[in-house]
Formats: structure tokens, C-alpha cells, sequence
């Protein structure tokens, strides 16, 4: 493999333009970018600096040395299996051999590529645990990156990881579903807690500015609080001092909200006395 390796980004979108554009800064030679329109490819060959846009899938990837599938969670196996087929236009033996083929998704394990992996091909994961919204490229410095795969795939899969400079974490491939949800309980389900608490305060007659400008400098310190001192010193409010009338009071009052945000509550109270009610951590 040269010292600066070619990549071809499959899949455009949020994902493949943060990492084609962090890699291509870092030093990458982005070669061929694809997604389903020339459109969506025109937008990530600009975001991401380089590279050459292909509106479909063919050989013309061949020519990268690391192929990075960045296509949405369901597409992947699709993708695999038509990149698979392409080998089937070539002449001679397989051009996958050599190759490493990376997919991106948090859930998923390399097994997915598995058509690829069979024609000779290196295959993995790598999740940076991150959050891409689209508009802005994350902050990517200190992110742990959950990675998997064959011994070639791990390590290129370490290189890109530390290039994106990201904390590369080998994982087990079994593991990578409770991996994801770990994620998506720190990120989706904690917005949908914030984005809940503001609501309230807005049905309570607060303006949604002024409701924000409440709850924000409130987790903010809390989770500064959890970093510093840790879950249990951070813990506050009527569970933590077991003001349980408090609580009763809580749950009445939800229910002029609909019904799924007392038993949020509820459900998050039973998780709090669990994992932080015990006094130490397992």
C-alpha cells in the first residue's frame, strides 16, 4: 500500500463528506466518490475537496486502494453485494484481493461485506461515536472510534482513525449492537429527554428561548459535574435525596402531557435508583 493510500467514499452524505474531507486534509488521496445523483456527488467532491464523482457504481473504484462504505445503515448489504459483482466484469482473478472494504455503521459487524471478503478483500467497521448533523462537520479530536475487522482492515482501520484524529477501540464484533445503543442512549435519547423538559416549560407559559436558556446552563453543568466528579457525586434532585413525595408530585403533574412523558419518567426514575442508587460504581 503507497504511504498516502487512495480511498473511494461510497455514499455521499453526511458521513462520507466529514471523513472524505478530514482525510483529504490529513494527507488522503480521495479517488472516486459516489453516491445515487451526480448531484449528491458534485456536493461531497466540494465539501470534501477532492475526489471524483461517480453517480453509479463501477470499476473505476477499483483503482483505490481502501474502499469506505458510508451509506445509510440498510444499504450497506446491497452495496456489498453489487460491489461484489462488479469482479465479475473483470477478466483474469479477483480484483478485490489486496483491497480493504471499511463500512461505517455503529450496529453493524463486517459480516455485511461478507460477498467481499470471499473474493479476497480485507473488511472491518469504524464508528467514530460522534454525531454528524449535516451541517456542520463535527469535532472529531479525542472521539473514541469502535473498530473491527481482519488483521489487514484493523490496521488501516487504526490509521484512519488516528488521521481523523479519533481514539481507535477494538471491539468485538457481538458487542457492536449494545456498543450503538450506549450511543444512542448519550445522544437521541438524552435530546429527546431535553426536548421533552423544554416543551413543558413552554406549555407552562415559558417562551422556547427562554425555556432553552433554563434547561442548557442545567445539563451543561451536569454533565461538566459527571466528568469531574463523576456519576454519583453528580446526582442530584429529590431520587437522590429520596424525597419520593417530590416524585409522586412529578408524575401527577405530567398528566396533562401526553401519556408517554410520565412514563419516560418513571422509567428513567427506576433507571436512576438502578445505576446510580447503589452508592458506587460496577
Amino acid at each position: 500500500m503507497p504511504t498516502r493510500p487512495t480511498l473511494a467514499i461510497v455514499g455521499a452524505g453526511r458521513v462520507g463528506r466529514a471523513l472524505g474531507r478530514r482525510l483529504h486534509q490529513r494527507g488522503w488521496r480521495i479517488g472516486a466518490v459516489i453516491s445515487r445523483t451526480a448531484k449528491n456527488a458534485r456536493a461531497a467532491t466540494r465539501v470534501i475537496g477532492a475526489g471524483r464523482l461517480h453517480a453509479r457504481l463501477d470499476t473505476s473504484l477499483l483503482a483505490a486502494d481502501i474502499v469506505l462504505i458510508t451509506t445509510p445503515d440498510r444499504s450497506i448489504a446491497a452495496v456489498a453485494k453489487e460491489l461484489a459483482r462488479l469482479d465479475g466484469k473483470t477478466l483474469g482473478g479477483s480484483l478485490w484481493r489486496g483491497k480493504v472494504v471499511l463500512h461505517t455503521n455503529g450496529a453493524l459487524d463486517r459480516s455485511v461485506l461478507h460477498p467481499l471478503e470471499r473474493l479476497g478483500a480485507a473488511t472491518g467497521s469504524l464508528h467514530p461515536l460522534q454525531t454528524f448533523s449535516g451541517r456542520d462537520l463535527p469535532k472529531l479530536d479525542g472521539c473514541i472510534c469502535a473498530i473491527e475487522g481482519t488483521p489487514a482492515a484493523l490496521r488501516v482501520a487504526r490509521r484512519i482513525c488516528r488521521d481523523l484524529g479519533c481514539l481507535p477501540v477494538v471491539i468485538a464484533p457481538a458487542a457492536k449492537p449494545a456498543y450503538h445503543a450506549a450511543g444512542a442512549l448519550a445522544a437521541g435519547h438524552i435530546l429527546a429527554v431535553i426536548e421533552a423538559a423544554t416543551r413543558i416549560l413552554v406549555a407552562l407559559g415559558f417562551s422556547r428561548r427562554d425555556a432553552v436558556r433554563a434547561l442548557l446552563p442545567l445539563t451543561r453543568q451536569t454533565l461538566a459535574n459527571f466528568e469531574r466528579l463523576g456519576p454519583h457525586a453528580s446526582w442530584t434532585g429529590p431520587l437522590a435525596r429520596g424525597d419520593f413525595e417530590t416524585v409522586a408530585k412529578h408524575a401527577a403533574a405530567l398528566r396533562r402531557f401526553p401519556r408517554e412523558y410520565r412514563e419516560a419518567y418513571a422509567a428513567l426514575s427506576r433507571l436512576a435508583l438502578l445505576v446510580l442508587g447503589q452508592g458506587s460504581e460496577r
